[in-house]
């Protein structure tokens, strides 16, 4: 995969912040420092931490779901990586997955983002 082509995806101005970035619940409240929030800390970023999985995670943010089809349409990937990667994603709560019929509709956790945000500001 060449990081230039996903960039390249990602040159698109950002519209107005999408019904997932709405808060939602209470404030988290847990430690950010310690070797729990590292362990976290290091889930979390082994999750992001390739360049397919940043794209996706921002085309959530923008557009508030999205089944797997509309995300590979987005991507230079074949529907089974996107599908690895999206996988990849759920397991560590940056997104989930509604399924609606025969379709899977994928949208951020945007708790676990904040959290993430929160751990990576505390470094």
């Amino acid at each position: 995969m060449n990081a230039k082509r996903l960039r390249a995806a990602t040159d698109e101005p950002t519209p107005e912040p999408g019904p997932a970035e709405a808060p939602t619940g209470s404030p988290d409240l847990r430690p950010v420092e310690g070797p729990a929030a590292d362990e976290e800390l290091s889930d979390l970023a082994r999750a992001i931490a390739h360049p397919a999985r940043v794209l996706i995670l921002r085309l959530l943010v923008r557009r508030g779901a999205c089944v797997c089809g509309e995300i590979v349409s987005e991507l230079p990937l074949a529907q089974s990586t996107v599908s690895q990667h999206l996988k990849v994603m759920k397991e560590a709560g940056l997104i989930r997955g509604d399924v609606d019929g025969p379709r899977v509709s994928y949208c951020v956790e945007m708790r676990t983002l904040r959290r993430l945000k929160a751990l990576v500001a505390s470094l």
